[in-house]
C-alpha cells in the first residue's frame, strides 16, 4: 500500500448532505472509503475503454435448459475461450430454468465478445456482464 495523502475537497453542503446519506446506507465507515471505492470504480470503468486492457470479470446468465439446442452451445462456445474462462458455477433453479455464472480473465474486447454471445442466444431469458479488475492498477 502507497502513503496516505490528504486533501481538501470543495463542495456544495446540500451535495455533502446527500453524499453523507448515501455513504450511511452502504454502511461506509467514513468519507475517505466511500471516495477511495468511488475513484477505483472510475479507474476500472477507464481500464473497460481500453478494448486490449487486461482485466477480469463476470458473466451471469440465466437460461431454459429446454430451448432447442442451448445447453450444447453454450458449452460450445464456452469451449471455444476455455483460455478466458477460468471459472464456472452452474445451479439447477428448477426444472427448466438453470443460473451459470462464469469468472473470466483476459483482454476486455474478448470478454465482452464471450458475453455477447452467450447473452444473445435464443433461451437465454437475462445476462449481464460485471466489469471488474484483477486489483493490480487500483
Amino acid at each position: 500500500m502507497s502513503e496516505l495523502i490528504r486533501f481538501g475537497v470543495s463542495i456544495e453542503n446540500d451535495l455533502l448532505e446527500k453524499f453523507d446519506h448515501l455513504i450511511q446506507e452502504r454502511n461506509y465507515f467514513n468519507r475517505s472509503e466511500a471516495i477511495r471505492d468511488l475513484i477505483r470504480s472510475e479507474l476500472v470503468r477507464e481500464q473497460w475503454q481500453d478494448s486490449e486492457a487486461e482485466a477480469v470479470g463476470t458473466i451471469t446468465i440465466i437460461y431454459d435448459h429446454e430451448v432447442g439446442d442451448l445447453p450444447h452451445l453454450l458449452t460450445h462456445i464456452q469451449h471455444d475461450f476455455h483460455q478466458q474462462i477460468i471459472s464456472t458455477m452452474h445451479v439447477h433453479l428448477d426444472n427448466n430454468h438453470c443460473l451459470e455464472v462464469l469468472a473470466l480473465k483476459g483482454q476486455t474486447k474478448i470478454i465482452r465478445k464471450i458475453a455477447n454471445k452467450l447473452i444473445s442466444l435464443k433461451g437465454v431469458k437475462h445476462g449481464k456482464l460485471v466489469m471488474t479488475t484483477s486489483g493490480k492498477d487500483v
